[in-house]
């Protein structure tokens, strides 16, 4: 059975998954996440990739990116894959696949959605009981999001940005947020949408995106073929 194509809008963020293989960990030592990190740093900015959030979790990472070309995201997924493999083969003296597949994800709307998704990737640890508190989490991007840290893989996006005119203002809202519980439900949208590499978002966006597109951007629904508004270049691959 053919792969679906992914859904590749330059400008606008998604939100990637990938696991190790059989669900297997694939970080075992402190220098194993500082390797992961510093590969996503080089290959975002050598492919032109903005990473907004992570969570480096045991046996899975979670990635919001922004690319700046239609094939940035693979691009750098690619890479960091290549360059981690081989590390942790040659550190453990092991050989064979480390990734489950291909890596997963899924179209994010921005001004209603983003922000949603920041919160639910670096709550990642708190979900899986590994911390009470993302704050005691040392492999997520919270620190620098919520608390002003240094995090040279990170760029903020611009609906971080309208969170406070000052760098403090808006680390104080930003930990406001997660004052809020996420709706069991939403979390089960954003995992079934990534799963199924789907779009995250409102209906008013899924229309746009199957309207231009002309494919189906959600399960069980046929796609609009209207073109009736633009959404600027596209691609999917």
């Amino acid at each position: 059975m053919a792969r679906p194509p992914r859904f590749v809008l330059p400008g606008v963020p998604q939100h990637v998954i990938q696991r190790g293989n059989n669900r297997e960990p694939c970080f075992f030592s402190t220098e194993d996440y500082l390797f992961y990190l510093d590969a996503l740093h080089e290959a975002s900015l050598k492919f032109g990739c903005q990473v907004h959030t992570y969570v480096l979790m045991t046996n899975h990472v979670h990635l919001l990116l922004t690319p700046e070309h239609p094939y940035a995201i693979s691009q750098v997924m690619q890479s960091i894959g290549l360059r981690y493999v081989r590390y942790i083969n040659n550190s453990y003296r092991r050989s064979g696949t480390l990734w489950e597949g291909r890596y997963k994800a899924s179209l994010i709307e921005t001004e209603r959605y983003l922000l949603t998704c920041y919160r639910y990737i670096e709550l990642n640890p708190v979900r899986a009981k590994m911390v009470a508190s993302p704050a005691d989490y040392r492999w997520s991007s919270y620190q620098a999001n919520a608390q002003g840290g240094s995090d040279k893989c990170l760029t903020p996006h611009r609906e971080y940005l309208r969170l406070g005119e000052e760098p403090e203002t808006c680390c104080h809202a930003y930990r406001e947020l997660f004052r809020n519980h996420i709706d069991d439900a939403l979390v089960h949208e954003i995992r079934h949408t990534l799963n199924k590499e789907l779009v995250f978002g409102s209906e008013y966006f899924k229309d746009k995106i199957e309207r231009v597109l002309k494919r189906r951007a959600r399960e069980g629904q046929s796609a609009r073929p209207r073109v009736e508004e633009e959404m600027g270049e596209y691609w999917v691959y």
